[in-house]
């Protein structure tokens, strides 16, 4: 069961909503299931409801098992206060908002009609996925290598055009294209654009004068993204408040902020707090930093200049002012793999291409040491017989997909006329 399928079951009112009932036997009248929302926050807004007897109008939270409330950390956060009614498929626990009190639950399933169930399981169980998913196990492993290639060169080709907006953006500056590269990604989906216009909004020469002191960057990036305008006790962030009003100051900064990351959704070891620290400790340790990234030939040699540790603070906190179990906040190697996939790679390509020398063998070979890539379109190769060694291949594959697969452009892809022209 997945969340999207209750999330269409709700708004579209698949289901037997004449008798509804809470867990705890009050009567449900549905006057409005809300609006959808598919952002942070509770799943439906502005729903109206009567429960027993009495009129609600606030939000509705839809989750597969009731106890998701609490694995999502709904119970703490004050944004899913107003939420009037738990939508669950199947209920194991009471739910209790942020004040204690508790939530009615509606357990879905008793109210869809059987065969709209199995029908959704029908259908994500036996619908196509690409064209040649029977076949593409019996292409020779030659063709498919010499097709990747190409792939790589296409996708990294379409990777570069953020590179060299961002290039114009900092009138030719390499040094802060990349920083702003770097930047983007350590905010991967959520916060990518966030991070970036912070990086965009400090001028690259005020990095390298202030990278001498990590919590001179620390105040410069969470002072950009409005982190630091909040009355603190501890005695970290309130220094970081002082050293941020200085900078802004001493370097004009006429905005305060350029836009608050999310956290939503993201788990801790991905909060744009840390993360953002994480950019500081890097951009303190590494005084030559576009140098080491453009001259790294190994992935181990990524993996030195990218080992760093944020400042004592962020080894016993998330977030400011909660103070969390000591650990060890250093980038992992996974992360650095997805920099050196999403950020290195791609600056490096766009640079030898400026450059007008070639760097495509060692770029691929560098890919080719990072581990495999996990998600949906890699595991559904993989179930048609088509395996991942390492990222230049995973990268190949979801440049196939998403470009050839999905706009069935099976006459340009050298599989679908490989597979055309086999008797």
């Amino acid at each position: 069961m997945r969340e999207d399928f209750l999330h269409y079951v709700w708004e579209s009112k698949q289901f037997d909503f004449s008798d509804l009932k809470t867990v705890c036997n009050k009567k449900i009248t549905l006057i409005d299931t809300g609006t959808y929302t598919q952002s942070s926050g509770a799943d439906f807004f502005n729903a109206q409801l009567i429960i027993d007897g009495l009129h609600w109008a606030g939000n509705v939270e839809i989750h597969v098992k009731s106890s998701d409330w609490y694995l999502h950390n709904h119970h703490t956060d004050s944004a899913y206060d107003n939420v009037i009614l738990h939508v669950v498929w199947d209920y194991d626990v009471d739910v209790y908002r942020k004040n204690n009190t508790e939530i009615p639950v509606l357990q879905l399933k008793d109210y869809v009609r059987k065969n709209l169930n199995n029908n959704y399981m029908d259908l994500a169980k036996t619908k196509s996925w690409i064209f040649c998913e029977n076949q593409i196990s019996n292409v020779s492993e030659e063709i498919i290598s010499v097709w990747k290639d190409k792939l790589i060169d296409q996708r990294l080709t379409q990777k570069t055009a953020v590179v060299k907006e961002l290039l114009q953006h900092n009138q030719n500056d390499w040094e802060a294209t990349l920083f702003g590269v770097i930047a983007k990604n350590f905010g991967l989906n959520t916060n990518g654009e966030v991070f970036l216009e912070i990086a965009k909004s400090i001028p690259f020469s005020v990095i390298r004068k202030e990278s001498y002191e990590v919590e001179n960057l620390e105040a410069l990036f969470f002072g950009r993204a409005g982190l630091l305008a909040d009355d603190f006790e501890e005695t970290y962030p309130k220094e970081l408040q002082k050293r941020w009003k200085y900078l802004q100051v001493k370097y004009g900064f006429e905005h305060i902020f350029v836009g608050k990351p999310e956290f939503f959704k993201h788990r801790p070891d991905n909060f744009p707090t840390l993360r953002l620290a994480q950019l500081a400790a890097l951009y303190h340790k590494n005084q030559y930093f576009f140098d080491g990234v453009i001259q790294a030939n190994t992935l181990q040699d990524i993996y030195r200049i990218f080992t760093v540790r944020p400042s004592e603070y962020w080894q016993t906190h998330y977030v400011f002012e909660k103070e969390s179990p000591q650990k060890n906040k250093s980038l992992s190697k996974g992360f650095i793999d997805l920099i050196v996939i999403n950020a290195v790679v791609p600056f490096r390509f766009a640079y030898s291409q400026y450059l007008n020398k070639p760097s495509g063998t060692i770029l691929k070979n560098l890919l080719s040491e990072v581990k495999p890539e996990q998600n949906n379109i890699i595991d559904k190769f993989k179930n048609r017989g088509v395996i991942s060694k390492n990222a230049f291949d995973t990268q190949a594959f979801l440049q196939l997909k998403k470009h050839y697969c999905d706009y069935k452009r099976c006459l340009d892809c050298s599989i679908g006329k490989t597979l055309l022209n086999t008797k």
